[in-house]
């Protein structure tokens, strides 16, 4: 259309046109033709008669016939019109035809990838632990990225509603910085005490948050609600001695008292007490005579708690099975300070075969308030030979012995199945039902702290066992044999080897655990000997 215009404006392109051709884009709309009873040579005649007339026309006299005038709008409207109309029809078929081909790419091309909102995991521990390098660069499902938060209970506040979940206010100190963050979690894993009569440290009604919010957590918030009262759960427990028998779970008979007032004489002595929610060995007073007794009943009374009396047993070692998922350890503690709480100060830690009775005790009480992903039971081995179950904790149970990164790890596999299964709906195996479990139970490890786990070095030609549970704990440290010395020729005598007093102080050691290492009397012997020993050694 814009060149049409452009050659109609084109006044060569007019002159050019025959004459009379497209008169009105020339001179605009034509008057009337005048009459045929008018004189073709009157003057009016010869004013109106156009004046690009050719002057051979005028002298002869005769005008020629005048073109009909047009319609309004003329021919350049008629085919501006067919050139609007063409130019719609083309519109919409190009527009036609992008659509088709934008509906082919949409069917070839891939889609373009979603960005997805990771999933907020909060982990309430201590700083000791690094949680957030073990989800590094997992996802859920090859999905969703873990957002991972730490905090303890004392640096966390929340606020809870019906419609829109949980809003955790954090406030921590990290590097000598004040942290502040605002999140909604998704998931969360309790690997902390929620309550402890210490005061200020009552977290049970941020758990209630927690449960407010609709949050899903490991262990199950009912549960660790549970777990903040120790007689609480070793009520449960006597179900499972009642249900069980005391063969497949001997439990250590226990008294329950409300209040001091209700603490009388106990049938036999020693025993231990107990107050309130005890655990960690805090709380716990071994009780010799009926004397002692009443002293401590008044303790309690100051106390306003509630209390525990058990039998206090004299015991060779602990023991301690634990479950994380599908995976089991089992444990033996020997106290090397000579302090009746095996867990307080130095103590020999060894990993020992799991057996199918250990299995049965962890495997019951992990039925227990809907079910426990993570728990441990602990157990004393008497010298009378029988076992005792004292006591089951849960998600926020110590990990101890040499397998510590691998029970972390095992946590971390824990938690995103757990969270693909609760957040997604995606139920998939368990790490140890994808892997089978390939950890072996390991010979004695040395003397350590209550809560490390250092291996000691063993001897060259020492043998790698595992202990049953009634083997001695001191049988674990017997060296191998010490080589004889070679001969020098045919006739040449055996000479004893020259040792120094390192060496002499180790076969000494040795010699001791050979002899009754079970009696009391030759154990302090020993110690005795070692002491003076080391002082020999490091005189010089």
């Amino acid at each position: 259309m814009n060149y049409l215009r452009r050659r109609l404006s084109d006044s060569s392109f007019v002159a050019n046109l025959p004459n009379g051709y497209m008169m009105d884009l020339q001179s605009g709309p034509r008057p009337t033709p005048p009459s045929s009873t008018s004189n073709p040579a009157s003057p009016a005649t010869e004013r109106r008669t156009p004046p690009s007339l050719p002057p051979q026309a005028l002298a002869s006299g005769s005008v020629p016939a005048p073109a009909p005038a047009p319609a309004p709008g003329g021919f350049l409207s008629s085919f501006s019109s067919v050139v609007k109309t063409a130019q719609l029809a083309q519109n919409a078929a190009a527009a036609a035809k992008a659509s088709v081909a934008v509906a082919e790419a949409a069917a070839v091309a891939p889609a373009k990838p979603v960005i997805r909102k990771p999933k907020i995991l909060l982990v309430i521990d201590d700083l000791h632990t690094d949680w957030a390098k073990y989800f590094r660069g997992k996802k859920l499902n090859g999905e969703y990225d873990i957002r991972v938060e730490q905090a303890e209970f004392s640096e966390i506040n929340l606020a809870s509603y019906m419609n829109t979940g949980c809003m955790i206010d954090m406030q921590a100190i990290r590097g000598g910085t004040k942290v502040v963050r605002s999140f909604k979690p998704d998931f969360v894993l309790i690997r902390q005490h929620a309550y402890s009569m210490t005061p200020g440290e009552d977290f049970r009604s941020l758990v209630i948050g927690l449960q407010y919010g609709g949050v899903a957590s490991i262990n199950s918030l009912l549960s660790i609600y549970n777990f903040c009262s120790k007689p609480w759960v070793f009520s449960h427990m006597v179900k499972l001695y009642h249900s069980l028998g005391p063969e497949k779970f001997p439990l250590n008979e226990q008294t329950f008292y409300p209040n001091h007032t209700q603490m009388v004489t106990t049938p036999t002595f020693p025993v231990v007490v107990k107050m309130g929610h005890a655990h960690a060995g805090i709380g716990k007073i071994k009780v010799e005579n009926e004397l002692d007794f009443q002293d401590i009943t008044s303790v309690v009374a100051l106390a306003r708690t509630y209390a525990t009396s058990e039998p206090y047993i004299l015991s060779k070692y602990d023991i301690r099975i634990q479950k994380i998922g599908n995976n089991y350890k089992a444990y033996m503690r020997t106290s090397i300070s000579g302090n009746w709480k095996a867990n307080t100060g130095s103590a020999m830690l060894e990993q020992i075969a799991m057996t199918d009775r250990y299995r049965v005790w962890v495997d019951s009480c992990a039925e227990m308030f809907g079910g426990l992903d993570i728990c441990a039971v602990k157990a004393v081995h008497g010298k009378d030979g029988n076992d005792y179950i004292i006591e089951v904790m849960d998600s926020s149970m110590p990990l101890i012995g040499e397998h510590v990164e691998e029970d972390r790890q095992l946590i971390t596999d824990l938690v995103i199945n757990k969270m693909c299964s609760v957040l997604l709906g995606i139920n998939t195996p368990q790490p140890s039902a994808v892997k089978p479990q390939t950890t072996q139970p390991r010979r004695a490890q040395g003397g350590h702290r209550s809560g490390s786990s250092s291996p000691s070095q063993s001897a060259q030609g020492s043998p790698q066992r595992a202990r049953s549970a009634n083997t001695s704990p001191s049988q674990a440290f017997q060296p191998g044999p010490i080589p004889p010395p070679v001969a020098t020729g045919p006739g040449s005598q055996k000479q004893p080897p020259q040792l120094n007093k390192s060496q002499s102080l180790t076969n000494t050691f040795t010699e001791t655990l050979k002899g009754n290492a079970t009696d009391d009397e030759a154990k302090a012997e020993t110690i005795r000997s070692l002491r003076q020993s080391f002082a020999s050694l490091f005189s010089d």
